[in-house]
Protein backbone atom coordinates (compact mmCIF):
# COMPACT_ATOMS: atom_id res chain seq x y z
CA UNK A 1 0.00 0.00 0.00
CA UNK A 2 1.19 3.45 -0.92
CA UNK A 3 1.53 6.27 1.57
CA UNK A 4 2.27 9.77 1.53
CA UNK A 5 5.50 11.16 1.03
CA UNK A 6 6.76 14.48 3.24
CA UNK A 7 9.78 16.48 2.05
CA UNK A 8 10.53 19.03 4.71
CA UNK A 9 12.89 22.19 3.69
CA UNK A 10 15.98 21.94 2.79
CA UNK A 11 15.39 18.20 1.85
CA UNK A 12 14.80 16.18 -1.38
CA UNK A 13 16.90 14.43 -4.08
CA UNK A 14 19.88 17.35 -4.07
CA UNK A 15 21.80 18.39 -7.35
CA UNK A 16 24.12 21.19 -6.98
CA UNK A 17 25.39 22.55 -10.83
CA UNK A 18 27.03 25.17 -11.96
CA UNK A 19 24.49 27.33 -12.81
CA UNK A 20 21.48 26.13 -10.48
CA UNK A 21 20.86 24.18 -7.20
CA UNK A 22 17.82 21.82 -7.57
CA UNK A 23 15.94 20.11 -4.71
CA UNK A 24 13.63 17.25 -5.86
CA UNK A 25 10.36 17.96 -3.63
CA UNK A 26 8.08 15.40 -5.74
CA UNK A 27 9.40 12.50 -8.37
CA UNK A 28 8.22 11.35 -11.14
CA UNK A 29 8.76 7.82 -9.95
CA UNK A 30 5.69 9.09 -7.36
CA UNK A 31 3.49 10.12 -9.48
CA UNK A 32 3.49 7.56 -12.19
CA UNK A 33 5.66 9.69 -14.49
CA UNK A 34 2.58 12.87 -14.37
CA UNK A 35 4.31 15.41 -12.31
CA UNK A 36 7.22 15.93 -10.89
CA UNK A 37 8.19 19.28 -8.48
CA UNK A 38 11.90 20.62 -8.28
CA UNK A 39 12.91 23.60 -5.95
CA UNK A 40 15.34 25.47 -8.08
CA UNK A 41 17.96 28.65 -6.50
CA UNK A 42 19.31 29.81 -9.87
CA UNK A 43 22.68 31.02 -9.80
CA UNK A 44 24.06 34.20 -10.88
CA UNK A 45 23.96 34.09 -14.34
CA UNK A 46 22.04 31.24 -15.35
CA UNK A 47 21.42 30.41 -18.66
CA UNK A 48 19.20 27.84 -20.00
CA UNK A 49 19.61 28.06 -23.88
CA UNK A 50 16.33 28.17 -25.87
CA UNK A 51 14.21 24.56 -25.96
CA UNK A 52 10.80 23.31 -26.23
CA UNK A 53 8.97 20.02 -25.41
CA UNK A 54 6.68 18.14 -27.02
CA UNK A 55 4.78 16.31 -24.30
CA UNK A 56 6.17 18.15 -21.39
CA UNK A 57 3.77 21.50 -19.16
CA UNK A 58 6.03 23.37 -17.49
CA UNK A 59 4.78 26.14 -14.88
CA UNK A 60 7.42 28.44 -13.04
CA UNK A 61 6.37 30.30 -9.72
CA UNK A 62 9.29 32.65 -8.68
CA UNK A 63 10.08 32.84 -5.31
CA UNK A 64 12.67 35.13 -4.87
CA UNK A 65 14.60 37.48 -7.17
CA UNK A 66 13.57 37.45 -11.40
CA UNK A 67 13.53 35.71 -14.34
CA UNK A 68 13.72 36.45 -17.65
CA UNK A 69 11.59 34.31 -19.94
CA UNK A 70 12.38 34.78 -23.62
CA UNK A 71 9.39 33.05 -26.22
CA UNK A 72 8.97 34.01 -30.08
CA UNK A 73 7.11 37.25 -29.87
CA UNK A 74 7.48 38.47 -26.17
CA UNK A 75 9.74 38.41 -23.28
CA UNK A 76 8.40 37.90 -19.80
CA UNK A 77 10.03 39.27 -16.52
CA UNK A 78 9.07 36.55 -13.97
CA UNK A 79 9.37 38.47 -10.33
CA UNK A 80 8.31 37.33 -6.68
CA UNK A 81 4.86 35.84 -6.33
CA UNK A 82 4.68 35.56 -10.39
CA UNK A 83 3.18 32.07 -12.12
CA UNK A 84 3.48 31.25 -15.93
CA UNK A 85 2.67 27.78 -17.44
CA UNK A 86 4.39 27.61 -20.83
CA UNK A 87 2.91 24.37 -22.84
CA UNK A 88 3.96 22.62 -24.88
CA UNK A 89 5.67 23.33 -28.16
CA UNK A 90 6.21 26.92 -27.05
CA UNK A 91 9.98 27.54 -27.27
CA UNK A 92 11.60 29.28 -24.88
CA UNK A 93 14.90 30.60 -22.95
CA UNK A 94 15.50 31.32 -19.15
CA UNK A 95 17.93 34.16 -18.08
CA UNK A 96 18.65 35.23 -14.11
CA UNK A 97 21.02 37.54 -14.42
CA UNK A 98 21.27 37.98 -10.30
CA UNK A 99 20.24 34.71 -9.10
CA UNK A 100 16.81 33.56 -8.00
CA UNK A 101 14.84 30.75 -6.37
CA UNK A 102 11.33 29.51 -7.84
CA UNK A 103 9.68 26.01 -7.92
CA UNK A 104 9.36 24.15 -10.84
CA UNK A 105 6.14 21.93 -11.44
CA UNK A 106 6.80 19.45 -15.10
CA UNK A 107 3.68 17.47 -16.18
CA UNK A 108 4.04 14.73 -18.09
CA UNK A 109 7.97 14.85 -18.14
CA UNK A 110 10.13 13.09 -15.70
CA UNK A 111 12.92 16.03 -15.03
CA UNK A 112 13.88 14.50 -12.17
CA UNK A 113 15.37 11.19 -13.76
CA UNK A 114 16.58 13.57 -16.33
CA UNK A 115 18.48 15.82 -13.47
CA UNK A 116 19.95 12.24 -11.76
CA UNK A 117 21.19 11.15 -15.18
CA UNK A 118 22.85 14.31 -15.58
CA UNK A 119 24.70 14.28 -12.50
CA UNK A 120 26.36 10.42 -13.03
CA UNK A 121 27.56 12.34 -16.45
CA UNK A 122 31.30 12.90 -17.34
CA UNK A 123 33.11 16.40 -18.32
CA UNK A 124 33.14 14.08 -21.62
CA UNK A 125 30.00 13.37 -21.96
CA UNK A 126 28.65 17.05 -21.59
CA UNK A 127 31.44 17.32 -24.62
CA UNK A 128 29.77 14.82 -26.41
CA UNK A 129 27.05 16.84 -28.38
CA UNK A 130 25.65 13.74 -29.95
CA UNK A 131 25.15 12.24 -26.55
CA UNK A 132 23.68 15.16 -25.16
CA UNK A 133 21.24 16.05 -27.83
CA UNK A 134 19.98 12.03 -27.57
CA UNK A 135 19.93 12.67 -23.63
CA UNK A 136 17.60 15.67 -23.65
CA UNK A 137 15.33 13.85 -26.62
CA UNK A 138 15.27 11.07 -23.99
CA UNK A 139 13.60 13.64 -21.22
CA UNK A 140 11.44 15.79 -24.14
CA UNK A 141 13.79 18.30 -24.10
CA UNK A 142 14.55 19.67 -27.71
CA UNK A 143 16.89 22.61 -28.83
CA UNK A 144 16.03 24.94 -31.78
Amino acid sequence: METQKLIRNGEGKNYDYSQDHCFVKVSSRDTNGELCMVEDTLKPGFHLKRHYHKIMTEVFYMIEGEMELVFDDETVILKEGDTITVPPNVAHEAKCANGGKMLSIFKNGQFDIYLEKLSVMTDDDFANAELMQSVSAEFDIYEE
